[in-house]
């Protein structure tokens, strides 16, 4: 079992940087896939960024690729999310996500964090 806590959201402008955290109880945090996900009002969760377990390979979006980067620190149990020059359609409550050794990047996620609010005002 892992818990996971996202920290960092916040109230910004458009063109702002963010950078989420989420910090992870496991000990074997290495071995886990970890991904972001966001949920605007009236839409569905959608997929944001992944980094796997294995080599590290990173995975984006298409609406936030070149903007955000997905990094972690497995000696602090943390994954980030660095988001830069951000838009009002970027508001939305960030997710972080693990899977114990996932080789997929959209699916099949596991354990889910609480949520952490961002808003981006125009």
């Amino acid at each position: 079992q892992v818990q996971l806590v996202e920290s960092g959201g916040g109230l910004v402008q458009a063109g702002d940087s963010l950078r989420l955290s989420c910090a992870a109880s496991g000990r074997t945090f290495s071995s886990y896939t970890m991904g972001w996900f966001r949920q605007a009002p009236g839409k569905e969760r959608e997929f944001v960024a992944a980094i796997s377990w294995s080599d590290g390979a990173t995975n984006y979006a298409d609406s936030v690729k070149g903007r955000f980067t997905i990094s972690r620190d497995n000696a602090k149990n943390t994954v980030y999310l660095q988001m830069n020059s951000l838009k009002h359609e970027d508001t939305a409550v960030y997710y972080c996500a693990a899977k114990y050794r996932g080789y997929t990047i959209y699916v099949g996620y596991t354990y889910w964090g609480q949520g952490t609010q961002v808003t981006v005002s125009s």
